[in-house]
């Protein structure tokens, strides 16, 4: 892996979860990490990171956030409503969108001036696995992913010349504090394991291991994709 010392990174929603394990990978390289979360995790000050309190639903960023250059931005915040189309209320399909999609907009615009001084930007955005296969009540979070992934794309065109790179993450169910309730008892789980091609649920740290490389120079030739990291989940049937 490649060595991250004077990088300066922002990690959106990364106090649990996916983003929690990115920015434990960050820091691990040497990464200049900063978090913005609506709470703080007690981990990241022994992780010797910056930590802003902001609300993706509500809050602007002051530009006083902002380092000189940002070599990298992570977008984790997301939502799980799964429910049957005709319980999704519309404040549900809204809050979805505020959080997956429209919080992301603010980081990014928000941050696109200090990514374009980096000379080499890369933004990690994530969807889900039920956007390119469909599933059973997953209509609000896979409408507001697959815009996600539209929004990565369009974005990884229009920033391509200013040396950006934009790339999405595309899980199947990972255990992590948003998914507790999917996993909560053995039964939960071994259904999900049987339902994964691997028959792994996956964790926090192997989407991260995804997001470093996508992170790092190594992947510099890499924009614009859809990355599944899902055991399989979105394109194979075993027999």
């Amino acid at each position: 892996m490649t060595d991250l010392t004077g990088k300066n990174y922002w990690v959106a929603g990364g106090s649990t979860g996916i983003g929690l394990a990115v920015v434990k990978q960050l820091r691990k390289l040497g990464g200049t990490v900063t978090v913005l979360s609506r709470s703080k995790a007690s981990e990241l000050d022994a992780l010797g990171v910056q930590h802003y309190a902001w609300d993706a639903t509500t809050d602007e960023l002051p530009k006083e956030w902002l380092p000189e250059a940002l070599h990298g931005v992570v977008y984790a915040p997301g939502t799980i409503n799964l429910k049957p189309f005709q319980a999704l209320k519309p404040e549900l399909f809204r809050q979805d969108w505020e959080v997956n999609v429209l919080g992301a907009v603010k980081i990014l615009q928000a941050s696109m001036r200090a990514m374009k001084k980096a000379q080499g930007a890369s933004v990690v955005l994530y969807s889900t696995v039920a956007v390119g296969t469909g599933m059973n009540y997953h209509a609000s979070v896979a409408a507001a992913k697959g815009a996600v992934e539209g929004l990565g794309r369009s974005l990884a065109a229009e920033w391509a010349k200013s040396q950006i790179r934009v790339n999405v993450v595309a899980p199947s169910l990972t255990d992590t504090p948003l998914a507790a309730h999917l996993l909560s008892t053995d039964e939960k789980r071994e259904a999900s394991e049987k339902r994964n091609p691997l028959g792994i649920v996956g964790s926090a740290d192997q989407v991260a291991d995804a997001t470093l490389f996508l992170l790092q120079e190594t992947s510099r030739w890499i924009t614009g994709q859809v990355l599944a990291v899902d055991g399989g989940m979105g394109s194979l049937r075993p027999l």
